[in-house]
């Protein structure tokens, strides 16, 4: 018998037995699924996906009543004030998202990273984007140590994978700072202003950049990683979340 030809079949044999004895289910729920970490038809629903009509830039999406053309932008993109080249985020920050990204997060929950990042790929589906690099927005080490992983990192490596590039985990590292969580988008400015230093500048230098992230509040971390990255000589910074808060514009 062939040797190669024996090896598929007991994996495969391997796979199914695994399959039946442990069926797939949804991550949140608990639910029979046919694929291993999505999510079922009730979960999916809950969530606030951002679809069109929304910011070109930044991903902000809008009423669905509303016709701003084919290019539209939302006041702040419109006014300059978003300086990366290109954001988008899979779903609106809520209590359905919560539920998700706060166990992720803090609790170890990092079987939700699948459908997570399956959810980010599916809002860059839209875009034109060739990064040469994709890099999880470092944590601090006295941080990483205390959670013992980075959130982030867990959501880049499918989605570096998927866009056949590298991941970047050692260009950049971050300085340790008090947990930004109640803080307005200046507090959070002033908090993040200074934390990231680039060590690897030959690394990136003339790259184009998609950032990954798990949350964005105001945008205040995308901004400062991307003020050090484009310093160090990065040609082009984008940002993906997997959610992000939606306010009153």
């Amino acid at each position: 018998m062939n040797l190669k030809y024996a090896r598929n079949c007991f994996f495969n044999i391997a796979r199914f037995s695994i399959n039946f004895l442990f069926p797939s289910s949804c991550p949140l729920c608990g639910e029979h699924v046919s694929t291993d970490g999505e999510l079922c038809a009730d979960c999916w629903s809950a969530f606030n996906w951002i679809s069109n009509p929304k910011c070109e830039k930044c991903g902000y999406p809008f009423p669905a009543n509303i016709d701003l053309g084919n290019r539209p932008l939302c006041p702040n993109c419109a006014a300059g004030f978003c300086e990366l080249d290109l954001i988008r985020s899979a779903c609106v920050y809520d209590d359905v998202s919560k539920t998700a990204v706060l166990p992720f997060k803090h609790s170890g929950r990092l079987k939700y990273a699948t459908f997570m990042a399956r959810a980010m790929l599916w809002a860059l589906r839209d875009v034109n984007i060739k990064p040469d690099i994709v890099m999880p927005v470092p944590l601090a080490y006295r941080r990483l140590v205390h959670r013992g992983y980075n959130q982030a990192e867990l959501l880049a490596a499918p989605i570096a994978k998927a866009f056949g590039v590298k991941l970047d985990l050692s260009s950049v590292i971050r300085k340790y700072r008090h947990d930004m969580g109640h803080k307005n988008a200046a507090q959070r400015a002033e908090n993040i202003r200074g934390v990231f230093n680039v060590v690897r500048p030959n690394e990136i230098r003339g790259k184009k950049i998609l950032l990954v992230d798990d949350v964005m509040t105001t945008g205040a971390t995308f901004s400062e990683l991307r003020r050090v990255l484009v310093r160090a000589g990065v040609k082009e910074v984008y940002g993906i979340t997997f959610c992000r808060t939606v306010r009153a514009i």
